[in-house]
């Protein structure tokens, strides 16, 4: 018998490929209703540290026996506590998290999406415990990002591990539910930043302005990403098509829904944008365009080997955000009854503009939670 620690990318692994895992959650119950560890073979409950400091005993009947054990808390330490009495009643094998639900908010899954020819390749970063993705587009020693997150080792060390120098890096908006990584990529790798210039008008900083239509062409097989206009989620929020095969949508399209308008206090400005990008922009594009959106919501959205990907054509068949005729019903769906805001979002965008410098610990402590970018 014996107390392991669990690394979040030992729990992601678990969720994408559907293998069963009970958890324990020690946290308080507002925090474990408003954000958890999911999965379709994921089974959890929730009892409050402080419940079981002066033991275990209540919740042991509720223990599955053939089941893997998980103890989770906010930063690991009350979980090791509530895990070491578990070992000690049952002798069996209980893991708590390493890092805690921190650490399973900022694990990146890399993920390939396809090989792009003999030299190139698109992999997508799934961030689970937020809803976050982000991607890298290798070609040859060369790479591009598309919305990467403050997570910045972690993509260097999948850059250093396949050789290449990341030297473009590109938002597709001004993000207010997480802190970009571009900037710093941008810095620690001698290269550029591109940010839209309709959202840049209050940045601090030097950047290079994203227009309609502007094309980055680099690496071996000299791949093409080229900016597509697409107003809503924000006034500047850019689409970018790669290789005329994959559409990013950022924050404007996702699998399940659409994104929502009112981040920046401008939702009734805003609708018109999104509806237009959405219903005339878009369906204007190649429907055999592969959508890779910025965020997902639900796990189901996952497909069996974690990647997260549809085609254009078929969300307008599917997706009830493209399937609203009427525009009042459209403008009532899309600015009433939206779930809560992100945590913190206000200062995530002056994060983000270079108005504000928060330290590791306050950044991490306004990202927590889960992913609030969409419609529903």
């Amino acid at each position: 018998m014996a107390l392991h620690m669990m690394e979040a990318s030992e729990v992601a692994k678990k969720v994408i490929n559907q293998e069963e895992l009970f958890i324990l959650d020690v946290r308080n119950e507002a925090d474990f209703n408003d954000w958890k560890i999911e999965g379709e073979t994921i089974e959890s409950m929730n009892t409050p540290y402080f419940d079981l400091i002066d033991g275990v005993d209540e919740v042991l009947p509720q223990l599955p026996e053939d089941k893997d054990i998980l103890v989770v808390c906010a930063k690991e330490g009350s979980s090791v506590f509530v895990a070491d009495q578990i070992v000690e009643a049952t002798g069996r094998d209980v893991s708590a998290l390493k890092g805690g639900m921190k650490s399973w908010s900022e694990h990146l899954e890399p993920v390939k999406i396809a090989d792009l020819g003999d030299n190139s390749a698109l992999y997508q970063f799934v961030r689970l415990g937020k809803g976050c993705l982000s991607y890298m587009i290798v070609s040859g020693n060369e790479a591009a990002m598309i919305d990467p997150l403050r997570m910045t080792d972690q993509y260097q060390a999948f850059a250093d591990k396949i050789g290449v120098n990341t030297i473009h890096l590109i938002d597709t908006h001004l993000h207010a539910d997480h802190i970009s990584g571009g900037r710093r990529l941008a810095a620690n790798n001698e290269g550029t930043y591109y940010l839209p210039s309709k959202d840049a008008g209050e940045v601090q900083f030097d950047f290079t302005p994203v227009e309609d239509g502007q094309e980055i062409v680099f690496g071996q097989d000299e791949v093409t990403i080229r900016a597509v206009y697409s107003p809503g989620h924000t006034i500047g929020s850019t689409s970018f098509i790669l290789n005329d095969t994959y559409l990013f949508t950022g924050d404007i399209l996702f699998l399940d829904s659409i994104g929502r308008p009112d981040l920046a206090g401008l939702a009734e400005d805003w609708v018109a944008d999104l509806r237009e990008t959405l219903y005339v922009r878009y369906k204007k594009l190649d429907q055999n365009l592969q959508v890779l959106p910025a965020h997902f919501a639900k796990l189901h959205e996952l497909a069996n080997d974690g990647r997260v990907v549809a085609r254009l054509g078929d969300l307008y068949e599917h997706n009830e955000g493209l399937n609203v005729d009427d525009e009042d019903a459209f403008r009532k769906m899309v600015t009433e009854n939206l779930p809560p805001q992100p945590n913190a979002y206000q200062e995530i965008r002056e994060t983000n503009m270079g108005k504000l410098n928060p330290d590791q610990e306050e950044e991490t402590e306004m990202e927590i939670g889960p992913n609030r970018c969409a419609v529903s």
